[in-house]
């Protein structure tokens, strides 16, 4: 039997992940109803450069645009910016917004990505979160010199503000409860690469501690008592210890939640229903694995092959991709390819990791999983990440790699 044509489609998630959708739908041949629901009142915008170009005044703020307002306009969608979706029926085929309206629709891309997670207890005065246009706006204004900026967590996130603030001028103070930053990710020998990138750049790095307490004084936040009892000066803190998927909305709605919307190796969470970018957890058949990736390279290509998935359910294809990520920090563009976490080992198999410009090549089970360089050229990852894409033997694909 036939699918029904799609006549409504709806895109809840108005960043890279909901505009590629969008645009993948329309390039497809939809000319169909076509809702676009973005919680943030600002046109889609880039990620990435929030904890990097916009906190250092390198760019202005309207070159984060994805999109001209023209090209966007082009789409005719039917958007809804400022408007949070608050339900989803399955049975029905709507979507409930914050607004009190209905949007009813026949097929459903799900891309409302991730929400920062928050240390316990109360809001204080002087506690940011980097997610947003807005959030980076308001935590730049407490940049610069003479200021004292806490960064709680040293994930790249975390990392990436670091490094901004040093450059403005800031005094910053990094806290980690691991014993090296982004030792569950990358291993410890990279973590400790990071560790003393950091340090060398002025970066104050308490590891293996957390925050204890937030003290104020007069409305103002004045020091971070670590859980190891000492006290750090501080005008800000930064929160960035991880993030969730942004899936309350969901509750109820009959889909499989669990860190994240949970899909096939097609994106298709139920028939009918797709998600792509941070919130979706899908099965990767090239590394046969459940994944969910956190990168914003992987929102654009997981969006593109959602929306081609549920144009074209007769042709759908599994989403196979090779993840690939970057960072900044302090002027060193770290680059990965594959499936890092989890990893048997770690072996530097190109470079030399003292002179700060190294290749680090990942091992699970007997495959090669995942590359990562520091400081390298480009043209050093590429043959990695074919052979990972092959799935290539550990033993075959460095035995070949040049001397470390």
């Amino acid at each position: 039997m036939t699918a029904a044509p799609l006549r409504r489609i709806v895109v809840v998630g108005a960043s890279a992940a909901g505009l590629s959708a969008a645009e993948t739908l329309r390039r497809e041949g939809f000319d169909g109803s076509l809702t676009l629901v973005g919680r943030e009142r600002h046109l889609p915008y880039d990620r990435p450069p929030l904890s990097k170009q916009i906190l250092t005044r390198a760019w202005a703020v309207e070159r984060t645009a994805l999109r001209p307002q023209a090209d966007v306009e082009a789409l005719d969608l039917d958007l809804r910016l400022g408007t949070a979706a608050t339900a989803l029926s399955t049975g029905t085929r709507t979507v409930t917004l914050d607004d009190g309206t209905e949007c009813g629709y026949d097929g459903l891309i799900i891309a409302t990505g991730v929400r920062p997670r928050r240390l316990p207890g109360p809001p204080a005065p002087g506690v940011h979160t980097l997610r947003t246009l807005d959030d980076a706006l308001a935590l730049r204004e407490r940049l610069g010199e003479g200021r004292r900026l806490v960064v709680v967590g040293a994930g790249f996130l975390g990392a990436e503000v670091a490094s901004s603030a040093r450059a403005l001028g800031t005094a910053v103070t990094l806290v980690e409860a691991a014993p090296v930053p982004l030792a569950h990710v990358l291993g410890h020998r990279a973590g400790e690469h990071l560790a003393h990138l950091h340090r060398d750049h002025g970066v104050d790095l308490r590891s293996g501690t957390g925050v204890a307490e937030i003290m104020t004084s007069d409305h103002r936040l004045t020091a971070v008592r670590l859980s190891d009892g000492t006290l750090v000066p501080a005008d800000d803190v930064l929160v960035a210890i991880g993030s969730e998927p942004d899936t309350t909305w969901l509750d109820g709605s009959g889909l499989r939640l669990a860190d994240g919307v949970v899909c096939d190796r097609y994106l298709a969470a139920v028939p009918g229903v797709h998600a792509a970018g941070d919130v979706a957890r899908w099965h990767n058949p090239l590394f046969g694995a459940d994944m969910r990736v956190e990168h914003r390279t992987n929102a654009a290509e997981q969006a593109m092959a959602a929306a081609r998935n549920l144009l074209h359910p007769e042709s759908a294809r599994p989403f196979a991709s090779v993840p690939y990520f970057w960072s900044d920090q302090h002027g060193i563009r770290i680059q990965a390819y594959g499936h890092l976490r989890g990893h048997d080992e770690a072996r530097v198999v190109e470079g030399d990791s003292a002179r700060g410009r190294f290749l680090v090549a990942y091992r699970t089970g007997h495959r090669l999983t995942g590359a990562l360089s520091f400081g390298m050229p480009p043209k050093a990852l590429r043959r990695w990440r074919t052979a990972i894409a092959a799935g290539s033997d550990w033993r075959a694909a460095t035995a070949t790699a040049p001397a470390a």
